[in-house]
């Protein structure tokens, strides 16, 4: 029986803030998710943090002309800040530190120590000018599977794997005009065609509820042979790699993705007062911790495939994940978020233009869960204030006409409540979760409650079922719902005390 659930946004690269894409694809989600399941009475611990061993924070690094360590340090902290301000509410936040470090060697020795790595001769793009090997951020050039352009690593296009010394036309990202060469090194490699049938299967039993970019790109990732993933780099950075076989070598950054789960999960269950006696003791099968991800399409290999791959090579010492909600690009007046060109809207700029609340529903209306969406200031007011803020506040504003009055609610609307408190379910549901479903539900419910010609005999019903939606809506209208004090636990009420009934502010010019 499962005892907790460890929900588990990927931690973004300590390279600076979060931007809208962040936050309106795993963050909110997440944080929604995990508000919902607390209302319906389950435990759950929602963990995230900030990722500094990537090669784009040297690359972000050495653009804005300061050390890795300042901008990580920097970055981390708004990066929080930035969660906050949203209420985004993480229970366990890694970072830098050296419990998480421990957590990585620990990790990868086990399977080094099972004989589940193997020494293999492996080609990587070297600038003979600098004398050093390009991975990830350091090398960029077109996908061999979809021929996107991008830099090694994961191809943000398909979602497949991209070795570096696979890229077609590779060059560097920092020095453009160098002549690359590839060169083989020995580095050290998970054998993924090993578990190839394993990961068909472990998919075929989980696999009904991944979103349909995921599903393709996984249908079509084990319909061929795996490629090897590689567990070092012949990098310096990072963490270094402790095995004899590969001297000088550092930890691949996305070969951390399962070691920093499991740790973030202790992590945040210590954070919720839990005592816990191992680092890895939540993600043991008798633990009963069921892990659900929400994370970007792009980390569908690092996560779901190579991840799921170093837990199956470990045999049945830990539970794999049980489900995956991904999440599309979202856009900025239709063209890609991007740090680099200055394309984006910092989440911090969101907080500070709009109440809270406002931008958590405009971000779920318009979340990019199954094909990219688009955010643009002139869409708040016409997605935002039509469908949220002034039919709530028009609703508000009669149903504090009984405030303080313990008014009969009859059974139809007590039926009727429940059908409401089935429709945010639906779209909360672990199988369906749906941000733009929620609020598409809220737009609709609170549309219906507009039209309501509200009499004396039938206010206990109106106001009870205002309140019933917004119990509902709490996971999205979190200042809200305090506000209203209401309880947003997920249990039925036959009458009603009218309490106050807040409304939202409305949106100026300053806002959109």
């Amino acid at each position: 029986m499962t005892k907790r659930v460890a929900v588990i946004s990927p931690a973004p690269t300590a390279n600076g803030d979060l931007h809208l894409g962040h936050l309106a694809g795993p963050f909110l989600a997440a944080d929604v998710f995990t508000r919902h399941q607390r209302a319906a009475g389950r435990e759950v611990v929602f963990g995230t943090g900030a990722q500094d061993t990537s090669t784009f924070v040297s690359t972000t690094a050495r653009r804005l002309g300061v050390t890795p360590e300042a901008l990580v340090a920097d970055s981390t902290a708004k990066i929080e800040s930035t969660l906050a301000a949203m209420g985004i509410a993480v229970d366990g936040f890694t970072r830098d530190e050296e419990r998480f470090t421990k957590q990585v060697l620990n990790f990868l020795s086990l399977l080094h120590d099972a004989g589940k790595l193997v020494v293999r001769p492996t080609l990587f793009p070297y600038s003979p000018g600098t004398g050093a090997y390009l991975v990830d951020g350091f090398v960029a050039g077109g996908c061999p599977n979809c021929l996107a352009d991008g830099c090694a690593g994961i191809c943000e296009s398909c979602g497949h794997p991209l070795a570096a010394g696979d890229l077609i036309s590779p060059r560097s990202t920092e020095n453009p005009d160098d002549d690359l060469e590839l060169r083989e090194v020995p580095i050290l490699v998970l054998p993924l065609e090993d578990y190839r049938e394993q990961l068909r299967e472990y998919f075929a039993s989980s696999g009904a509820a991944l979103r349909p970019h995921m599903a393709q790109a996984v249908r079509e990732m084990l319909a061929r042979p795996l490629p090897d993933f590689p567990l070092t780099y012949p990098v310096g950075g990072g963490i270094p790699a402790p095995f004899a076989e590969v001297p000088g070598q550092s930890i691949n950054p996305n070969a951390e993705t399962m070691a920093w789960s499991i740790y973030t999960t202790v992590l945040a269950a210590e954070g919720r007062g839990e005592v816990v006696m191992a680092d890895d003791q939540l993600w043991w099968p008798e633990s009963g911790t069921e892990v659900v991800y929400f994370l970007g399409f792009d980390n569908t290999f690092p996560f779901a495939i190579a991840g799921a791959a170093m837990l199956l090579a470990l045999h049945d010492r830990y539970a794999l994940p049980t489900r995956f909600v991904t999440n599309e690009f979202y856009e900025l007046d239709h063209r890609k978020f991007s740090t680099s060109r200055g394309h984006l809207v910092w989440g911090q700029e969101l907080a500070d233009r709009l109440p809270r609340d406002v931008g958590r529903y405009h971000l779920a209306a318009t979340s990019p869960e199954n094909q990219r969406s688009n955010f643009g200031w002139s869409a708040v007011a016409a997605v935002t204030g039509a469908r949220l803020v002034e039919p709530w506040n028009r609703v508000a504003a009669r149903a504090g006409r009984w405030t303080g009055q313990t008014l009969p609610v009859s059974a139809a609307s007590r039926a009727a409540a429940d059908r409401i408190t089935e429709r945010f379910a639906a779209a909360f549901s672990l199988d369906d979760f749906s941000l733009g479903r929620a609020a598409e539900t809220l737009a609709e419910q609170l549309g219906r409650l507009d039209r309501w010609e509200v009499t004396d005999d039938r206010a206990g019903d109106f106001v009870h079922q205002a309140l019933t939606v917004l119990r509902n809506a709490a996971p999205i209208l979190i200042d809200l719902a305090e506000r209203a004090g209401v309880n947003t636990r997920l249990t039925a009420n036959d009458s009603t005390t009218s309490i106050i009934v807040p409304d939202l502010p409305r949106l100026g010019t300053e806002a959109v």
